[in-house]
């Protein structure tokens, strides 16, 4: 069994009988319709994006309710494109993994196009752009995508050149996307929504800040006139609506491979591209997912509300994504993945086997909870339990501490900063343990020594080297190391959202936890041991 566009029409019996289901519409006149009048653009090529917002439009096509697919985009890693797109006819194969041991396996088809956002196809994208049909651009680019400057405010080398090079010589997503919008406005300057679907607090002012910075830089060397600027700034043309994202799709397994390969399909072996993107012809991923978004499509939309997205206002997304990356998963996830890794953990379930891990992430959740407001569509009470009793512990979800602790700096001011600041406000900040014990703990991280005393391979981030420098001198087994760097890190705003050392004794508790988890093998689990009885 091939996955391709001749391997599912010729072989259907064979994909029926391996419990594998197929799409049950015209996948081809789906690729005319797309090509001809395109209406949704989507940047990031990866796992997220083809497990689950391309599923969801192939549920509305295989309703009726949607008569295109979605237009891929990569700009960051066009391997994707060749060796994953290109092989399999833009097919991909979702695998949902239950908790039971069983999977939910089904091919989609909710990708109309796919194509690598270089200088040899951005006239392709240009086109694509000045369509009137086109209603939304979405994004699942990580938060790091968006940012136009470093933590000292300087403009990142990669933007520099986009705003010297202008339009015509664009590489990143932001400066794409701008040039794209360019090139809207003087095709007739269409209404656009332009929808983060990224990880991140206030994903829509991210991505609007990222834009409107490198159109303004353009304007003062003079390749956009003041009019672009109205365009890009006028909601009521071109939206930035917010969203909450939530699906956990871990890299592909070579365990779920294997499976695909005993049922008869055939190629699915997981693949690491140049850039280090861990991607398969396969998506495996949890079952729960959800998906909310500000209604705010100033040229139409899917009706995204029938694949089960939540549509509503600003200040509801807002609170939905409050409740899930400041108290109901993500800084869960940000505890298990640093601890995880000092305490020689590969995989997520198997550290909610570990009692003292469980009663830190129960206990975390709990001191989360009094800052959390409902966002009314979803209960905080419901979604946490299910995230603790059902999605962490799936023992088939073949997820690592090692991938969840990737960027945690570009995390760590909304998964814990927020509620330091819901607590600070109440005049209660010296009541948390639970927070300063997790930052303390990304602190041991940092010095790349696991419990044991072994070296470990510390997760990609874009402050690791600064972070890192900050940490020299301090090691398991030697206390006494100069603790200048850890008050500059523990200071930082901009990794924080606040000052902690000028927050209540905040500071002085992190580092006490530190000094703790310092005195030598065997200290991070007798500090965490302590903490939670």
């Amino acid at each position: 069994m091939q996955l391709t566009l001749k391997g599912i029409t010729e072989d259907r019996a064979s994909w029926d009988s391996a419990g594998i289901k197929l799409p049950e519409y015209d996948i081809r006149a789906v690729r005319q319709k797309t090509e001809k009048s395109p209406e949704w653009v989507h940047f990031g090529a990866g796992n997220i994006f083809r497990g689950f917002i391309a599923g969801l439009a192939d549920t509305l096509i295989q309703k009726g309710e949607f008569e295109s697919g979605i237009i891929a985009a990569e700009c960051f890693d066009g391997e994707i494109i060749d060796k994953i797109y290109d092989p399999y006819d833009m097919l991909t194969l979702s695998v949902g993994l239950r908790a039971d041991g069983n999977s939910d396996k089904r091919v989609t088809a909710g990708i109309g196009g796919a194509i690598k956002a270089d200088a040899a196809h951005m006239d392709e994208l240009m086109r694509i752009a000045s369509r009137d049909s086109l209603q939304l651009i979405s994004f699942t680019i990580t938060e790091k995508g968006y940012a136009c400057t470093d933590i000292s405010g300087n403009v990142l080398p990669v933007i520099e050149s986009d705003i010297i090079s202008g339009p015509a010589g664009v590489t990143t997503a932001m400066g794409v996307v701008t040039a794209m919008l360019l090139a809207r406005y003087k095709a007739g300057g269409f209404p656009l929504a332009l929808v983060s679907m990224d990880n991140c607090s206030q994903n829509g002012q991210k991505l609007r800040d990222g834009v409107l910075f490198v159109a303004k830089k353009w304007q003062k060397r003079g390749f956009v006139e003041e009019g672009f600027i109205g365009y890009i700034s006028d909601e009521s043309r071109v939206a930035f609506p917010w969203s909450m994202i939530d699906k956990i799709t871990p890299r592909p397994d070579s365990g779920v491979a294997g499976e695909l390969k005993e049922l008869g399909v055939e190629a699915m072996d997981p693949i690491i591209t140049g850039r280090h993107t861990y991607i398969a012809p396969f998506v495996n991923a949890e079952i729960p997912q959800y998906l909310v978004i500000e209604d705010s499509f100033p040229n139409g939309r899917p009706p995204l509300q029938d694949a089960g997205v939540y549509m509503t206002d600003r200040d509801t997304v807002n609170k939905a994504e409050k409740m899930k990356v400041m108290t109901c998963l993500n800084p869960l996830h940000t505890a298990l993945a640093v601890l995880g890794c000092i305490l020689g953990y590969n995989k997520i379930s198997d550290e909610m086997q570990d009692e003292h891990l469980r009663k830190l992430v129960y206990k975390l959740g709990d001191e989360g909870m009094p800052v959390v407001i409902s966002p009314g569509i979803i209960r905080p009470e419901d979604f946490i339990r299910e995230v603790l009793e059902e999605r962490l512990p799936n023992p088939y979800i073949p997820d690592t501490p090692q991938r969840i602790a990737t960027d945690t700096s570009q995390k760590l001011a909304i998964r814990f900063g927020e509620t330091i600041k819901g607590y600070n406000n109440k005049g209660e900040v010296d009541k948390m343990q639970i927070i300063p014990f997790v930052i303390a703990a990304w602190l041991r991280y940092l010095t790349g020594i696991d419990d044991k005393g072994n070296e470990m391979q510390l997760s990609p981030d874009p402050m690791l080297d600064v972070v890192k420098s900050a940490m020299d001198g301090i090691m398991p087994g030697n206390r006494d190391g100069d603790m200048s760097g850890v008050n500059w890190i523990l200071s930082r705003e901009e990794l924080f959202g606040i000052n902690v050392l000028e927050t209540g004794n905040l500071g002085k508790q992190i580092k006490e936890y530190l000094y703790e988890m310092l005195e030598g093998p065997g200290a991070v689990r007798g500090a965490l041991s302590r903490l939670v009885g």
